[in-house]
């Protein structure tokens, strides 16, 4: 049996959500072995397509976009994203508050250098969208894991974020709705985070990126519209809400007090500069996606295609003898709970790998996520159902005799 060393590190940068459980199922493809792919949240090869009027919206504007804009993108688009901004009463917010990029990932990058010395501190959620840690630990910053509760409904435990802030800590991270376990936090939870970093001076970063893609009537709460008097910056964009994740369209805007943040925000503006400007013909379509049809309403409605999927997998994980899962609200994700004991489990990315090569099904183990114990997994529900279940298939017959050595 092969097995792994677990230090894909660039110096102290783990990143295993694409590592080397990924890299064998790459080789396996390269050799005509067909792959169930459970693990990538890029909807265009599951069948989802862009609203037909945001293609040919870039289309059109492809002739006017040959050059590059305004670092912070172009006008347009801007006062699309700070009229957004409004319609979240998000406070404070001009266009000069607004800032595009390739994608939410860059700007992520971007704001994590942009922040953090040698040594200081930033609370990031476990389970995570494990690209924060590595561009904070990348930036220099010590990444301090806070948990968010599975019993809870993975909502964050406020009395752990409490307990780990010290003088040291510069900010939270806020993953709402969340990736990789789909909740969506209420309001109170929303508000005792703004209640300690209002008490201790953090910032806020708050990725919404899946703020649209809610299900069963949940609504969400921007955390920066809960926090006038904090410095926060909302990270969103179009690429899973239009199913565009290759156009890499994304955004984040500064909001709340300012003045505490006259350097921080000199330093954005330096790196974003540095780089120019985002893709201008993905800018161009800004204004027609958030002020056109909301397709992606169609998606997770009570008969909606995703909301459906969504069921099927919820109700075959919890069949599975040793496999639990809390239903998510949001986005295309779930995080099911593996019994160790019944499967002694104690190397979860080795499970993957065995899964991997007996059943030809990949997914992300949970401490891909930064979750510190070895008994969750990441199960991407885009694919149609005749596929999950298939997958599902594939892992309950694999469950019923494994026993890791």
């Amino acid at each position: 049996m092969q097995t792994f060393n677990k230090s894909r590190k660039l110096d102290n940068v783990l990143y295993d959500v694409r590592g080397p459980v990924v890299e064998e199922a790459d080789r396996m493809i390269a050799q005509g072995v067909e792959v169930l792919k459970l693990n990538i949240g890029n909807p265009a090869p599951f069948g989802f397509r862009a609203p037909e009027e945001v293609v040919q919206d870039m289309a059109m504007n492809l002739r006017d976009s040959e050059g590059y804009s305004d670092s912070k993108g172009i006008w347009a688009a801007r006062k699309a994203i700070m009229q957004y901004a409004q319609n979240l009463n998000i406070p404070d917010v001009t266009m000069n508050d607004i800032y595009t990029g390739n994608g939410v990932s860059e700007l992520i990058n971007l704001s994590m250098s942009a922040l953090l010395d040698d040594g200081d501190e930033i609370l990031i959620p476990a389970p995570d969208y494990p690209l924060w840690t590595a561009c904070a630990t990348l930036a220099g910053g010590k990444v301090v894991h806070y948990l968010c509760d599975e019993q809870a409904e993975w909502n964050p435990d406020l009395a752990d974020i409490e307990k780990k802030v010290n003088d040291r800590t510069k900010a939270i991270v806020v993953i709402n709705p969340n990736n990789p376990t789909g909740a969506v936090y209420p309001k109170e939870i929303l508000e005792g985070i703004v209640k300690i970093a209002r008490e201790h001076g953090l910032i806020i970063f708050a990725d919404e990126i899946y703020d649209r893609l809610l299900m069963d009537g949940y609504t969400h709460t921007s955390i920066a519209s809960l926090a006038p008097d904090c410095f926060c910056v909302t990270f969103s964009g179009l690429s899973k809400s239009h199913m565009i994740a290759g156009f890499r369209v994304g955004w984040m805007i500064l909001s709340g007090n300012k003045e505490i943040a006259k350097d921080y925000i000199e330093g954005i503006k330096m790196l974003s500069s540095m780089r120019l400007c985002s893709n201008v013909p993905a800018q161009s379509i800004v204004q027609t996606a958030l002020g056109g049809t909301q397709s992606v309403k169609t998606y997770v409605n009570a008969t909606g295609r995703v909301t459906k999927q969504r069921d099927f997998i919820v109700e075959k994980i919890n069949s599975i003898p040793g496999l639990s899962v809390v239903k998510p609200k949001a986005a295309f994700y779930c995080f099911p709970k593996l019994d160790v004991e019944k499967f002694n489990i104690h190397d979860d990315m080795q499970f993957a790998y065995d899964l991997l090569r007996k059943e030809h099904v990949l997914l992300v183990q949970g401490t891909g996520f930064n979750w510190p114990n070895p008994d969750h997994f990441r199960i991407v529900y885009l694919p149609r159902r005749a596929v999950l279940g298939e997958a599902m298939d594939k892992i309950e017959h694999f469950l019923a005799s494994y026993r890791q050595a």
